[in-house]
């Protein structure tokens, strides 16, 4: 991230801390974002977290994510003033991986949330890794 004025007299000297986890702090970031009822939730940029951000906009549980100098802007979906997705949950850490076979993977709440899952075609939704026959590492769930 950059060191605007803004973020420095904001945050003071915390944007300069290394982080080992940065999904779970996107994860963090976005619940956070969703209980204070925002519309747009700025967020670290790595691959992953594009990766992730493209997934949640694929299966439409936020509206889009733009690059902005800071990071990732990411926009909320919201149905009326509740938010389209309430929770969000690390299943693997990088203290412990969880991986999970294509016959394994199950419906999150009845469908009604995703997972996302980390293949050997990239990441994805539990539903089209299973619909494509791929296992591999659960990375969230989310609902």
């Amino acid at each position: 991230m950059g060191k605007s004025p803004e973020l420095k007299k904001l945050y003071g000297n915390l944007i300069n801390i290394k982080m080992n986890d940065l999904t779970a702090d996107l994860l963090a970031r976005l619940q956070n974002g969703i209980d204070r009822r925002k519309e747009e939730v700025l967020v670290p940029k790595t691959k992953m977290n594009m990766e992730i951000l493209r997934v949640l906009k694929e299966e439409e549980m936020i509206i889009d994510y733009t690059e902005v100098e800071e990071g990732l802007s990411v926009e909320i979906v919201y149905d009326g003033k509740e938010p389209m997705v309430t929770h969000f949950k690390r299943v693997s850490s990088p203290g412990q991986r969880i991986y999970i076979a294509s016959k394994d993977i199950t419906p999150v709440l009845n469908g009604r949330g995703i997972a996302i899952i980390s293949t050997s075609k990239g990441l994805m939704s539990g539903a089209m890794a299973k619909s494509k026959k791929l296992g591999g590492e659960l990375i969230c769930k989310i609902w």
